[in-house]
């Protein structure tokens, strides 16, 4: 419950003043009632407020500095720092001491170095109101200030003190003046009345000419004297010889900066960050605020020239402005700090100290804004600069009214986090800048917070800590060992690396107009705890958060991210090490994302929208988004390693009948921003389209069996530079996507380096979906042979030998991308889905082909460490070999290859043949079929039935049997409940007809009724060797090509040509 005062909180009456002075050994309570009002600066050991207590801090002229270890506010205790209506104006220091290893028993709940907020608690803090951020609007280069800089060269004439006043705007010499104070006191006097006439802002340039102190007055000295302490002169009284040439250079250290928003509250002295605009988040940079009388409205100066570049403008279609943020409240909570790290375990990472304050509530009404905290968090669990724990509903579903809020807050230079959110729903978090911190920056912890708003927020330069695996970068990771099984030798791009500037460990959760303009690996990452953790264990059933429907997600933005933008995919391990799972809990796991309705998989499909979302200048991903219906509107993705890629399930999508969609979308390969040389942090070499040097993504590298991203400041050693990272703007990875009505901009192959507007996810294992279509595609600035890459050998591609690799497959709907409407683009040479009409496409290793195609999933045990190679009877002589996607230690194998329908197909092994073969039909309607001819050894026995299987429920019913039969074209005669199957035993080919007997939904792999299945069990004689009929099958079975689609006609020429026309008017 929010208490409102109908006046200022230190006007109220019955408040008796206090002013317990400086004694670090004093314990301060205030409570039974008694309500104070501090006055003056203090130092004491703790105060505790509690019992009906209250003390209210005096709005005062003069600065407060109020030092303690710590602040406690326990039950009906208060503590109130001006209120909504009645901003704190003053300037007031909370400052927290103490080191981590002081001998005194620290409390049990909230520990050492904190302001604490008990249970019936309340703490009201409003500094004073301020904009938070806004938006560079003009770029500002590297050593230069936007200021304009001029030279103005004159002789400067006879005797006596020379005057030129000069527009600063201009340069223009607008009046001059002599005044002789060497000869008469007059001129002395009407220098000054002169001077004082001078209009604010403009120069005004003097220089004493031969003599002028003869007769100059106290009072015209005293106005010089005052104009060099300020600054306003550009030259100061000195004597020169007659004729001097005297150069006047208004260039000075400082910059002026143009704002998108009005400054309200920015003062002289304040401290601003402006953030990295390049693939390096260690290119923001500080400032000071200058006094500028002579600024418009949304225009500040700052002391210093920027060494970097920062854009403030869009680019290409792209907003790419710099974020710039306040660091400087009226407010300031601070922890003090010892010069350097002292032991505990932190100091292997860190070489300062760590033990900051911190700020926990458990409460009855807690409000704060307008506040500073620096140098807060501690690392170690629990301890963070805000920090909101297991207080349930703070909105009005919990009773809260105003809704619990913290806002218009800067908190930097932290050791553990920015704000964190804990077991608490409905909280209000807006205007708040989190830079420069250690781990997840707002962090929400154990997957039952919900309904949470984060408004308006920016976060930057947010680093790796020690806390929990997904904060650590790899040396972190395989260092810390407490929580893994004895023995555990950690792998830190899947276990760690995950340090995000906004961490959403459940979906409903709200981001609305947010940055996260640099971190060390992700800027917004949506995590997915299975079941609660911590002290949050049982507040939901296993696996809601998975289905639970995204709250809003709008007019986000990320840039200068190591990793990726964006990222919706994984879990957290929810479980201890044991020696089944030795890795430690919480480490990321796999984890699907399917959202329905009241997260009931039953109910209705809600899709995830992300609506207006920027993210450019990311080192890997602008944005990896895996789940069931996740769909995009109205999106930006410029200067990313790879700009969006949608996931599904890789084997089969979770939510059977999703999709994934992007619609109306902006894709810019290589942008004007060409960045700056900064060889430390990110690489630098030719690109764009006039091949000139700019910053580009590293993306990733692979340093002996593990993957790593190149960041060399943090401890990773790289091969340097990665210039022949493959640039794709849509990377088609497994499916169903669909991208409808979507630019791609400058996307241009160099010699050496890959790059494309449509690309494919490199070495993939997984199935590639037919359904995955695009439609309405324009392309600006895009040479043909850059619209689409399919990969070839080489860096990057490795031996493109994974079954994903070979699969790969789009539908071009409209003709936008291939020119040729409804036409499928297949890899080269996977002749399973080519035809004699397909089109070679040499640049982008690819063919254009029509027809129906599907897939088929073929599972095999006993043996599951074998590899298949299947053959389309049309072209004998050109196998698809298969490796199978689930490695070869799996208990199972499984081959995903896609098929044209209404062909014959014959299966290869390198091993004896399996003893058991299921084959799911996968995107097959009713009626859809193909041939398929196994090869097995001679003597085999075959068991072979149908079913359904129904994912979800994960019921499987029997629908048929196959019998043998020894007339190969009885099996076309089979019906649902009864096939055929056709066993040649001198070929060693067992014939089957495989056919879908149910319709499906659009989207869905698999019918309405369930994954129809063909299950074949084999008695296999012992001692059988490989089971490769290759050379029985054909010729035999060799057929003439067919062309069953005929290939649809070429959009005309007209089209082409005026593409061209364009480029090269551009």
């Amino acid at each position: 419950m929010y208490i409102s005062f109908p006046v200022c909180p230190d006007k109220m009456p019955g408040l008796q003043p206090w002013t317990p002075g400086h004694n670090e050994a004093h314990r301060v309570t205030i409570g039974y009632g008694r309500k104070v009002i501090l006055t003056s600066s203090v130092t004491v050991h703790s105060i505790e407020i509690l019992n009906g207590g209250k003390l209210v801090i005096a709005d005062s002229n003069r600065p407060i500095f109020l030092r303690a270890k710590h602040i406690l506010i326990g039950n009906k205790g208060e503590l109130h720092i001006g209120s909504p209506e009645c901003p704190y104006k003053g300037n007031l220091t909370i400052s927290l001491f103490g080191r981590s290893d002081d001998t005194e028993v620290e409390h049990s709940y909230f520990g050492r170095k904190y302001i604490g907020v008990g249970t019936g608690g309340t703490l009201e803090i409003h500094g004073e109101k301020k904009l938070s951020w806004t938006f560079l609007n003009k770029t500002l280069h590297p050593g230069q200030g936007n200021e304009n800089s001029y030279h103005f060269e004159r002789s400067w004439g006879n005797r006596g003190i020379i005057i030129h006043v000069i527009n600063p705007k201009t340069g223009d010499v607008l009046h001059t003046d002599r005044f002789d104070t060497y000869r008469s006191k007059d001129e002395s006097r009407r220098l000054a009345q002169y001077v004082d006439e001078v209009e604010t802002g403009q120069i005004l340039a003097m220089v004493v000419n031969d003599e002028g102190s003869n007769n100059l007055e106290d009072l015209g000295m005293t106005v010089i004297d005052h104009m060099c302490m300020l600054n306003m002169c550009a030259l100061c009284p000195s004597t020169v010889r007659p004729q001097a040439s005297i150069s006047i250079d208004t260039l000075s250290n400082c910059s002026v900066l143009e704002l998108a928003d009005e400054p309200q509250g920015w003062r002289f002295g304040d401290r601003i960050v402006v953030a990295s605009t390049d693939y390096s988040m260690h290119q923001a940079e500080e400032f000071s605020i200058l006094p500028c009388p002579s600024c418009t409205r949304n225009q500040i100066k700052v002391e210093g020239k920027p060494a970097y570049l920062h854009i403030g403008e869009e680019v290409d279609g792209v907003d790419m402005r710099a974020e710039v943020g306040l660091l400087t409240r009226n407010i300031l909570i601070r922890g003090e700090m010892e010069p350097t790290c002292y032991g505990n375990e932190a100091c292997k990472f860190f070489s300062f100290d760590t033990f900051g304050g911190h700020l926990k509530r458990g409460f009855r009404s807690v409000h704060v804004e307008g506040v500073e905290f620096k140098h807060m968090g501690q690392q170690s669990m629990g301890h963070y600069p805000v920090h909101f724990h297991m207080n349930g509903d703070v909105d009005k579903k919990g009773g809260y009214d105003p809704p619990t809020y913290v806002k218009d807050l800067s908190i930097h230079h932290t050791f553990s986090r920015c704000v964190t959110v804990h077991g608490t729903n409905g909280l209000l978090v807006k205007d708040v800048v989190g830079y420069d911190a250690l781990g997840h920056c707002f962090f929400t912890e154990d997957g039952p917070e919900e309904r949470n708003t984060f408004d308006h927020c920016l976060g930057l330069l947010v680093k790796a800590s020690t806390l929990l695996p997904s904060d650590r970068d790899s040396k972190m990771c395989r260092d810390i060992t407490n929580g893994a099984y004895p023995g555990y030798v950690a792998k830190p791009r899947q276990d760690c690396s995950a340090t995000s500037t906004f961490w959403m460990a459940n979906p409903n959760n709200n981001l609305i107009n947010c940055a996260a303009a640099g971190s060390e690996e992700t800027g917004f990452w949506f995590i997915f705890h299975h079941v609660p953790t911590g002290p949050s264990e049982g507040m939901y059933s296993p696996g809601k958060s998975e289905h639970t429907p995204m709250g809003l997600f709008i007019n986000n933005r990320a840039h200068s991210n190591y990793r990726a933008g964006m990222i919706l995919d994984h879990g957290v391990k929810t479980t201890e090490a044991n020696a089944k799972d030795k890795r430690p809990y919480l480490s990321l796991v796999g984890a699907r994302y399917s959202p329905h309705q009241d997260a009931d998989p039953f109910k209705p499909r809600v899709p995830a929208l992300v609506h207006h979302f920027v993210a450019y200048k990311n080192q890997d991903h602008g944005a990896w988004l895996r789940g069931g219906d996740v769909w995009l509107d109205d999106c930006q993705f410029a200067d990313n390693g790879i700009g969006l890629t949608l996931a599904s399930g890789g084997t089969f999508p979770d939510d059977d009948g999703s999709r994934q969609e992007v619609k109306n979308t902006l894709f810019v390969g290589e942008s004007r921003n060409r960045g700056m040389p900064d060889l430390i942090d990110q690489s630098w070499g030719p690109g764009g389209l006039d091949h000139l040097g700019r910053s580009l993504p590293r993306g990733k590298v692979c340093i002996g069996s593990e993957i790593k991203y190149c960041k060399p400041l943090h401890g990773c050693h790289c091969r340097l530079p990665c210039r022949d990272f493959p640039i794709r703007g849509m990377q088609i990875y497994d499916g169903p996507i669909n991208i409808q009505n979507c630019t791609f901009r400058k996307f241009i192959a160099l010699d050496g380096r890959h790059t494309s507007a449509f690309g494919f996810r490199l070495n993939n294992s997984w199935q590639s979906c037919p359904n995955n279509n695009v439609t309405d595609i324009t392309f600006d600035d895009v040479p043909i042979t850059s619209r689409v890459f399919f990969g070839e050998p080489g860096p990057w591609f490795n031996k493109m030998e994974m079954d994903g690799d070979k699969t790969t497959v789009f539908h071009d709907i409209d003709g936008s991308v291939s020119e040729y409407p409804g036409a499928f683009l297949v890899k080269e040479d996977n002749w399973l889905l080519r035809h004699p009409d397909c089109i070679d496409i040499p640049d982008w290793r690819a063919a254009i082909c029509s027809g129906h195609y599907a897939q088929i999933y073929v599972q095999t045990r006993n043996p599951a460490n074998l590899n298949m190679k299947m053959v389309k009877d049309e072209y004998p002589d050109k196998p698809l070999e298969l490796v199978g996607a689930l490695g070869k230690r799996n208990h199972y194998q499984q081959f995903q290859p896609v098929v044209m329908l209404g062909k014959g197909y014959t299966m290869h092994w390198d091993q004896a043949a399996p003893a058991e073969v299921t084959i799911w039909l996968i995107n097959f309607n009713r009626n859809d079929w193909i041939n398929i001819g196994i090869c097995y050894p001679k003597g085999t026995e075959f068991t072979i039935i149908s079913d359904i299987h129904n994912r979800l429920t994960k019921e499987t019913r029997k629908t048929g049997v196959f019998m043998r039969t020894t007339q190969r074209e009885k099996m076309g005669h089979s019906h649902q409940t009864r096939g055929y199957y056709y066993w040649e035993e001198d070929t060693g080919l067992l014939f089957l007809k495989i056919k879908a007997h149910n319709e499906k939904e659009d989207f869905a792999f698999c019918s309405v009724k369930g994954c129809e299945r063909v299950k074949i069990k084999a008695l296999i004689p012992p001692g059988s060797g490989p089971s490769d009929c290759m050379a029985e099958a054909y010729p035999r079975y060799t057929e003439m090509p067919v062309i069953d689609v005929p290939m649809p006609k070429k959009l005309p020429r007209s089209k082409l040509v005026r593409f061209k026309l364009k480029l090269k008017e551009r």
